[in-house]
């Protein structure tokens, strides 16, 4: 998935590198937001629940700066970017969306195939391509993270195959606003979401522009308009995934039902709260700054008792130089108090005699 050579990169498609100096910890650095107050919220979502899905679109670039659109290749997200290009071709003024896709290098070959030829359906959408820190291929996945990860510990997968390279995603390119293909027809915890959120703990609005659309509308779209979409859909699957979390989809089953089947699931974690995983990170950061700040605390009180250590030693040698002075001037004044003058009479003069 990578660019082989210039001309890749030329084209628009572009992966960010896996081995970037950015570590996953950095990646959860204070990213750009949109500040909109809950009364501005409501607003907006009133007003937009009015509009369709291209007056959303349009209506999203003029508003948001440093829009994105994230994209697992799913229906939405294919009608969105479909949509966009359309909006693109019709007005020159608007300003380009580029597209964030999250390569955890277990999609299937058909979904890979699938973003080739979008690539050639669309070639003025630049693609930022974002893979699990430090892997490139599923082997090399593996071999530093473990194998099976995704059925050992699901939630530590989650976040090094999705959350850390979204939060690195939106950190490196300054995003503040993304474009999701969430549908509330999808069911679970999509079933009552707005057209305009704010994601509180990462600090980006979303924007749902298809929120109320249904699945037969979305199929609908896409035939109409040629659109390319992932041919597992035409073998029961209606929301693809990772080969290892997803099944086709039986008979009456809700859309994202053959998503992470039989577990108690239905987010990867990039759409929800923070996972145990990640409150465990935020917490071994927080101890780690409170550790600094005990050792910085107990380094000043170390330097002071210093001071105060040199302090006392230099008050030490000032009042035992006051002492010397004092004995050596009574040493003297004992002297002179022992001394007395007589004249010599042969010469006259004055001459001091101790007694």
């Amino acid at each position: 998935m990578k660019p082989s050579s210039a001309s890749d990169i030329e084209s628009g498609y572009a992966s960010a590198s896996p081995t970037s100096s950015s570590s996953p910890s950095d990646s959860l650095s204070s990213l750009p937001q949109i500040s909109l107050t809950p009364l501005h919220l409501r607003y907006l979502n009133q007003q937009m629940e009015h509009m369709s899905a291209v007056e959303r679109l349009r209506f999203s670039l003029r508003l948001f700066p440093n829009l994105f659109q994230t994209t697992a290749f799913g229906l939405t997200g294919l009608v969105t970017i479909d949509m966009l290009a359309a909006l693109a071709a019709e007005d020159k003024t608007l300003p380009p969306v580029e597209a964030i896709f999250l390569d955890t290098l277990y999609h299937f070959e058909e979904t890979y195939d699938l973003v080739n030829r979008v690539k050639a359906r669309y070639p003025g959408v630049k693609l930022h391509i974002y893979q699990p820190d430090g892997a490139s291929t599923a082997a090399e996945f593996e071999d530093r993270y473990g194998q099976d990860l995704h059925a050992t510990a699901p939630e530590l997968y989650d976040w090094i195959a999705k959350v850390e390279p979204q939060a690195r995603a939106w950190s490196e390119l300054r995003v503040a606003a993304v474009l999701t293909g969430r549908r509330r027809s999808q069911g679970g915890e999509r079933g009552r979401i707005p057209i305009v959120e704010i994601d509180e703990e990462r600090g980006i609005v979303k924007i749902n522009p298809l929120c109320d659309w249904s699945f037969a509308q979305v199929r609908a779209y896409i035939a109409e308009h040629k659109v390319p979409y992932n041919v597992l859909l035409d073998r029961g699957y209606k929301s693809v995934g990772d080969w290892h979390s997803t099944t086709p989809v039986g008979a009456g089953e809700d859309e994202r039902a053959g998503r992470w089947k039989g577990q108690a699931k239905t987010e990867c974690g990039i759409h929800n709260k923070k996972s145990r995983y990640a409150q465990f990170l935020a917490q071994q950061e927080e101890e780690r700054k409170k550790k600094e700040e005990e050792e910085q605390q107990h380094k000043l009180e170390g330097e002071r008792e210093e001071q105060k250590g040199e302090k006392k030693e230099n008050l030490t040698s000032a009042l035992e130089q006051v002492e010397r002075e004092q004995l050596a001037a009574e040493e003297r004044e004992k002297r002179e108090q022992q001394q007395e003058l007589r004249q010599d009479f042969a010469t006259g003069r004055w001459v001091t005699v101790v007694c």
